[in-house]
Formats: structure tokens, sequence, C-alpha cells
């Protein structure tokens, strides 16, 4: 089906979806976890084509982990089906009510994007997030992921389709693209598709950016940081740095930079360095840092990279405004984190670091849609536009505004016969 025809097709079903009640969709995803349970032996015969034949082309490890989906990653993935299930639907609520004037009533009230293109990397376990995502919150989804996931992105994409539309859900609400030519002909399609949301590089971010004229919602590099203070309880500062780098090193919010105050690094960095090397991570570090460990010398680089790996780079600074500096100039506004016991100080970091999470004495792995209680994500979005952190059902919705009247006319205000009231009618009223 040329490209053009398809993108049609899932903007027709998005308008049938949009209309769809919370009961619908919710029947929609109890069949399509059921499904993924009893089709699991065939997803991972499909994931285990992938990995092989990527291993034979030398994808690289982070990747490779990221590519892979087995049982585990199945379950969690029905977990999250669940979860989501148990969320109130975004679509159809009131933020907004006011009188205008006797008998005229407007009302602002949530309703799906419309159709929404996805592009995303290797991981399978994003597929169904995202689809599961767009179908809570009515909206039609162009999904186009990695080519090492080909296999396993097919089953997906008949699985949930299968199921969804034996649940009453339009056919053809949503379609998996497979080429890479496919993204340039998405980028084109204005008329049909109404937000793009890449997952990927700065610099790929970027390119959609530059060549469409649909809406991005840019989910750029993941080059988060820890910030260790002179306050902090150092054992608790060893395994909040820990989990956030090494928990998962192959994701966007695993630490990529350790910050370290002056006063705490001599009794900090010893232990944390061995900690991190018996994970196996390499530790790059600016000059006081290898005054105080034996460590190789990080490189201006360092400071903008998403290793994505077992790979940190160490920094010490003199003082929090500092750490904030460099967080604002090196970071990708992902997600930071300080650990100190001092409350003011951790309140001056949050609100002078310009990221879309900065947390307080936790890892930086806790930014997640699920995590948060979203029901998974779509990414997240360090943009500044209606959406930022991670994206998960109320950022999949928009609004509009209903404005119910009975024989109200403009001219009857202008002449002055009439005048408006703008009462509110408090976000209980419904229309």
């Amino acid at each position: 089906m040329m490209m053009d025809e398809l993108a049609r097709q899932v903007k027709e079903a998005s308008l049938k979806l949009a209309a769809c009640d919370g009961e619908i969709k919710n029947k929609a995803l109890a069949r399509l976890a059921e499904s993924l349970t009893k089709r699991q032996d065939e997803i991972v015969r499909a994931n285990q084509a992938d990995l092989e034949r990527s291993e034979q082309e030398n994808l690289a490890a982070p990747l490779l982990k990221r590519l892979k989906f087995d049982e585990a990653k199945i379950a969690d993935v029905v977990d999250g089906i669940h979860s989501l299930i148990k969320l109130e639907d975004p679509v159809g609520k009131t933020l907004l009510a006011t009188e205008l004037d006797d008998g005229l009533e407007l009302y602002k009230v949530t309703c799906p994007i419309g159709v929404i293109g996805v592009i995303f990397e290797s991981r399978p376990d994003a597929l169904v997030q995202i689809s599961t995502l767009c179908l809570k919150s009515g909206n039609g989804v162009l999904l186009k992921g990695g080519s090492e996931a080909r296999e396993t992105n097919r089953i997906l994409a008949e699985v949930i389709a299968d199921a969804t539309t034996a649940a009453g859900i339009p056919p053809m609400w949503a379609a998996l693209l497979e080429t890479r030519a496919d993204v340039d002909d998405m980028l084109k399609m204005d008329r049909y598709i109404d937000l793009i949301i890449p997952r990927g590089s700065n610099e790929f971010v970027r390119y959609i950016m530059d060549n469409s004229r649909i809406p991005v919602m840019g989910h750029a590099d993941g080059i988060c940081h820890c910030y260790v203070d002179e306050d902090a309880d150092l054992k608790m500062a060893a395994q909040i740095v820990l989990d956030s780098k090494t928990q998962y090193v192959a994701v966007c919010n695993a630490a990529e930079t350790l910050l370290v105050h002056e006063k705490a690094a001599p009794e900090f960095l010893p232990p944390i360095k061995e900690l991190l090397e018996k994970k196996q991570v390499k530790l790059v570090g600016c000059p006081k840092t290898r005054a105080l460990i034996p460590v190789e010398a990080a490189t201006e680089e360092d400071w903008k990279t998403e290793y994505l790996d077992y790979k940190m780079s160490v920094k010490v600074v003199p003082e929090l405004d500092a750490a904030v500096d460099h967080i604002n100039e090196y970071g990708s506004g992902h997600t930071d984190t300080i650990i100190t016991g001092n409350r003011e100080k951790a309140a001056r970091f949050m609100n002078y670091v310009d990221s879309g999470n900065v947390l307080w004495n936790c890892s930086t792995r806790f930014s997640d849609g699920f995590r948060y209680g979203f029901g998974a994500e779509v990414g997240i979005s360090t943009s500044k536009i209606h959406s930022r952190g991670p994206v998960g059902l109320e950022g999949l919705v928009i609004y509009k505004y209903k404005l119910l009247g009975n024989g109200h006319i403009v001219d009857d205000y202008a002449n002055r016969s009439k005048t408006f009231k703008h009462r509110d009618l408090g976000r209980s009223s419904t229309l």
C-alpha cells in the first residue's frame, strides 16, 4: 500500500477511535494483554531471529540489549497494559466551564491529538507501549521501528491489530512502517499526521524538525547527571549513583556524568570508583578527579556524550551553582538528580536546573512514565510545548472548546443590548 493511502486510512480510523468510549478501549487493551501472553512463543522466536541477524551484522552491544524481547520483557509490557487499563480515560475531561451569559456556556474539553507518527529505536517493548498509550488516548498511530527489530515488530503489529479489532476498535487505527523511505514520506504527510515523536539522538531529532511541517515533540539525548553535594549522606549517594548508572545502562535516563562537590570528593570518589568498577564501568575524569582517583582524562566531548554503555565521566565542582551551570551547559534537558541532606540546596538545584525531570535523593532511573504512574510512555520529551518529561496519556491529548447557545448572536453584545457575565461554572460541570 502506498504511504499516502496508508496515512489516509489511519486518519479515517483515528476519527472513529476518538469517539470510542473508555469501556471499549479498556476491553481492547485487556484482549491485547491476553493475546501477547498466548502468542508469547511466536514473539520470542521472531525476536531470536532479529537478535541472531543483528549479532552477525555486529550491532552495538547496547542496541542488542535493547533489542532483546524475551518472556520477562513480555511480562513487563503486559503488566504495563493492566496498569494502563486502571487509569482514568484522558478523553472528555472538562478543563474549564464558563457561563458567558444566560444560556451560553463554554466548555474546554480534552480530546485526542489525531494521528501520531512515532519513530523509535530497537526496543520492541516501545512498540507495544506506544500503541497502547495511543489507543487509550484515542489516537491513531504510524509506527516506525528500527530495521534490526523488523521480525519482532511485524508479529507485535499483527497481534495488536488482531486483538484490538476483535474487541471493536476501528481497523487500521495503527500501522507499521518498515523502510527508511517511509520516514521521509511520513514527514510530508501533514495532511494526515498531527504530531511526530522521534526517539533518538539530537541530530536525528533535528533532522526530523528541519524536514517536516508537522509539529515535532523532540525526545533528544539523555545526558543525565548525578550531583553529590557536600551535605550528602555518602552511603546513600553511592547507592543512588550506582543505580542511576548501572541498573540498566542502555536507556536514556541512565546517568552519564557524576558531579561531586570538592568537599565530598576525597571521601566519596575512591569508594564509588570501586563500586562502579565492580559493575565494569569505566570512569574518565577532570584534573581534580584524577588527583583523587586513577582514571583516564575526560575530554570536552565526554561532557556532551550519551554513552548508553558502561562508561561515566566525573567532574569535581566547587559549589552547587557550578554543578547547575555544568548541567545547563552540557545536559540535554532530560533528567538530573541532587543528593544532599540540605532542603534549601535541593530546592535551588530543582528550580535552576533546566530539565524536564529534576530529582532529589533518588535515582535518575525513576524518570519513566510507568514509574510515574502514567501507564508507560511514548518517550521523554525535552521540548517545551504542551508536554514535557515522560509523555504518557495526558501528553497525548489536546483540547477543544465547545460552546452551547440558544439563538445567541454577537450583534446583541456589540450593540450592548446584552453583556457578558463570564461566570465560572467549575470543572465539575459537564455538557
